[in-house]
């Protein structure tokens, strides 16, 4: 692509000249001391940690509008590179924000094998700072970047990392030295990689993210997919905000820059996209599902990893310079409506209201609208190999399909939020990640009676294999419950008239995606742990029978009515042991108490 720019560079000692020179098109677009390792290379190659390390040092120091502040530290020792730029060198989330200006959020390598977001991000990042081609962006936003954040996994650098890809010739690693994938973790926050994250975000309350990737999946000519959560997941007047701005606006300027843009493709049918595609409601897991939890507007940005890697690093480049030069063009407009949402998130948690419905989980709906598809003409063909048919692309002959888009998504689970939950002291993870979130919270400095809802769990059903190092509960059943407990010294309160509130629910209610009583957190107490010996409990049974005609009844209807029960003398002896009072009281119940009164 042969583009006509200005820039600045720098002479002699260190010093920074506003000698501004022009290159006609087809030219070096940059000095060579700044370009980036994909442009000096005719985008073969990306940069390593090491590189990009010396690369921010380099651009913080040339230019007054660049900090670099890298942070924590991953598991294999490297710290996580952070560049905030700003015209206003407000390098702190105080002076940010107190500038009144958008802050927005760039991740990138979060899936180091799809690395194009680096390598935009650097060249944006030096254009606004040091070239000044694009300073203007920064009158109204400021930029935070974190170029890599899966820093382990970007060093298990080599060629064979991404079969699927088209370059650049050697990348990073999918997960991270302990083989989590991080865009997995931003709820449960296992990694020392998000709980350093967790915390920038919630230093800097960003208005914005943006998290780049390359997709895989299906072949079709667009160079670059997006997400966007336009479900209940998100406040409406942010949806609205998002349609405005990126289907009204930054998506057709930046087609404008030569670029095919689509949704997200989840085709229906891998083997026939004739079949149309469905839209998606991101769990809080992942990035832009998190982001919308915290009435943040999260943009996936997903380029083809069949196209060439020059053409996927200027798509994404060309896409952040959009979204800028959109929030110069409307100041302040998105940062109202991500304080409204706050400050409504936050009267929400002041008065229970039993009516109202949190959206946990999403279904989609039969309603569809019809979509023009850009994509190639293709073929199934039977294969001696895998002994199944299997598609073929021909990416000679692009051709438009007229497809059904599946984009209506309803709720599924709901709950009514309570006005506060309260977590007893012996709950260690949970409140550590209670802790994590950044969530306000009072500890209890005596014992205290409450009296909560909460449930009662039974029949729990765990997948049959690990997955980011937790057997996940698959399935189980849940009977609200209304109990007066006693929560000792050192529980905590947390509060929902707060702007993090959701992430409070979606950690806390058992049937949210990811509660931490579905990653496992919780199995205990599903766990028997005291029993009654058969000869002691063929005694007691003859005796509460005895005592009690309607227990006898109960039992013979259903010996009579449940053969499973009938043929199993465990169950037949439980029947009785569960009734009397040696049976544990705490078996089943969920520990985590809903307050829905006032706490004085």
């Amino acid at each position: 692509m042969q583009r006509t720019i200005s820039t600045m560079f720098l002479l002699g000692s260190g010093l920074l000249s506003l000698v501004i020179l022009s290159f006609a098109a087809g030219a070096t677009p940059v000095p060579a001391q700044w370009q980036t390792q994909a442009e000096a290379s005719d985008y073969r190659r990306t940069s390593r940690y090491d590189e990009d390390v010396a690369f921010a040092r380099r651009l913080a120091a040339a230019s007054p509008y660049i900090d670099f502040q890298p942070v924590g530290k991953s598991p294999e020792g490297r710290a996580l590179p952070v560049i905030v730029v700003s015209k206003d060198r407000a390098f702190s989330p105080e002076a940010a924000r107190a500038t009144g200006k958008e802050i927005v959020l760039v991740i990138a390598g979060i899936h180091p094998g799809e690395i194009p977001g680096k390598d935009a991000g650097w060249a944006l990042v030096r254009d606004m700072a040091i070239t000044a081609t694009q300073q203007a962006l920064l009158d109204k936003a400021i930029l935070i970047f974190i170029p890599i954040f899966n820093v382990d996994g970007h060093e298990r650098f080599g060629p064979y990392n991404r079969i699927n890809q088209n370059g650049p010739e050697q990348a990073g690693w999918r997960t991270t030295a302990q083989n989590y994938n991080l865009n997995r973790d931003f709820l449960k926050a296992d990694s020392p990689e998000m709980r350093t994250w967790l915390d920038l975000f919630h230093r800097w309350q960003p208005d914005l993210i943006v998290d780049t990737h390359d997709t895989d999946g299906a072949d079709f000519q667009y160079d670059l997919t997006y997400g966007l959560e336009f479900a209940a997941n998100l406040p409406q007047a942010l949806v609205a905000w998002q349609k405005a701005a990126f289907l009204g606006a930054i998506f057709p300027a930046t087609e404008r820059h030569g670029h095919k843009i689509a949704p997200y493709i989840v085709l229906r049918d891998s083997k026939d996209p004739t079949k149309g595609f469905d839209q998606q409601a991101s769990e809080p897991r992942y990035s832009t599902g998190y982001g919308a939890i915290l009435n943040r507007p999260s943009l996936l940005v997903e380029t083809h990893m069949l196209k060439d890697y020059r053409t996927r690093v200027l798509a994404t480049y060309d896409l952040l310079v959009e979204i800028f030069a959109y929030l110069n063009r409307h100041p302040g407009e998105l940062r109202a409506l991500v304080n409204q949402a706050d400050s409504q998130t936050t009267a929400r948690g002041q008065k229970y209201d039993p009516a109202a419905r949190f959206p946990l989980t999403f279904e989609l709906s039969d309603k569809h609208e019809r979509f023009a598809f850009k994509g190639f003409e293709s073929h199934l063909e039977l294969s001696a190999l895998s002994g199944t048919t299997w598609i073929r692309y021909d990416s000679s002959k692009p051709r438009t399909f007229d497809v059904p888009y599946y984009s209506e998504l309803l709720p599924k689970k709901t709950v009514a939020p309570p006005l506060a939950y309260i977590v007893p002291v012996h709950l260690s993870e949970v409140i550590e990640r209670i802790k994590l979130h950044h969530l306000r919270y009072e500890v209890l400095t005596a014992p205290r009676q409450f009296t909560v809802q909460t449930y009662r769990l039974s029949d729990p059903v765990w997948e049959a294999q690990p997955f980011e190092n937790h057997i996940r509960l698959k399935d189980f059943k849940l009977a609200p419950i209304e109990r007066q407990i006693t929560y000792p010294t050192g529980s905590l309160l947390v509060p929902l008239d707060q702007p993090a509130a959701n992430v409070a629910i979606h950690l806390l209610e058992p049937e949210g995606p990811d509660s931490l009583l579905q990653w496992g957190y919780l199995d205990a107490l599903f766990e028997q742990k005291e029993y009654a010996e058969p000869y002691v409990m063929e005694k007691k049974a003859r005796e509460m029978i005895e005592a009690d005609p309607q227990l006898k009844a109960e039992f013979e209807q259903k010996l009579s009515s449940d053969p499973a029960f009938a043929a199993s003398p465990e169950a037949r002896l439980d029947f009785f042991y569960r009734r009397t009072p040696y049976w544990d009281e705490r078996l089943g119940i969920y520990p985590i108490g809903r307050i829905i009164q006032p706490v004085r």
